[in-house]
């Protein structure tokens, strides 16, 4: 096959005619306005309504992503954990800026985040961690994440270790180098699918001031 391969175009839930959004529509802030979508989305029964894709880069700007379970939100921002040597983890602690992808495309909606990423405290890291099923805490010791290794085998022997080693132990603590990273967004972008993709977008954004002012973007 020559020349350029075309991917046919799917429009927002079916391309069926969305509900548009209209500054009138916006909660003054926009921790209000992701919690009302949110709890949409929980409503509406979507498959892992918390997953959202993290977007770092390292110190030389070169970027990754991966798609990772959202743990909580609040007016300072959109928490996750992850092992803190992993790619991602190691990243966002380098340059510590990132973004977020929230695709709720089954509903013809996402929201996208960018802002500054930083450790949350150790106490909630552990508050986290020991509500998290055992075999996730194993997992969490057992694995090397964003390592290479030999096979499959090396990690079962590894969760069989650490199994041995916290025998008794309950709850098991976290790894020195896991735990929580938050967030914090200069900038909150709420995307409604349309007809024709003439999208309505509406964008919260911190000034340098510190004060936040609404935009509408052009599709």
């Amino acid at each position: 096959m020559t020349g350029d391969t075309v991917v046919p175009g799917v429009g927002p839930a079916g391309n069926a005619e969305q509900k548009g959004l209209s500054r009138a529509d916006l909660a003054a802030d926009w921790c209000t306005q992701f919690d009302r979508w949110f709890r949409d989305v929980v409503a509406a029964a979507l498959p892992e309504p918390t997953a959202m894709v993290v977007g770092t880069a390292d110190a030389a700007g070169r970027p990754s992503g991966r798609t990772v379970l959202l743990k909580r939100y609040d007016p300072e921002g959109f928490v996750f954990f992850t092992n803190h040597t992993s790619r991602k983890g190691a990243e966002a602690l380098a340059n510590p800026y990132a973004s977020l992808v929230f695709p709720w495309f089954a509903v013809g909606r996402q929201v996208t985040v960018t802002g500054r990423v930083g450790p949350v405290d150790r106490a909630e890291t552990e508050a986290y961690f020991a509500s998290r099923p055992r075999g996730s805490q194993l997992g969490a010791w057992a694995s090397p994440q964003s390592q290479v290794i030999p096979d499959r085998h090396y990690l079962v022997e590894r969760q069989r270790e650490v199994a041995d080693r916290f025998a008794g132990t309950d709850p098991i603590p976290p790894p020195p180098h896991w735990g929580g990273l938050r967030v914090a967004p200069d900038v909150v972008e709420f995307w409604q699918g349309r007809v024709n993709r003439l999208h309505d977008r509406f964008r919260y954004r911190r000034t340098g001031q510190g004060d936040w002012i609404v935009e509408r973007l052009a599709p």
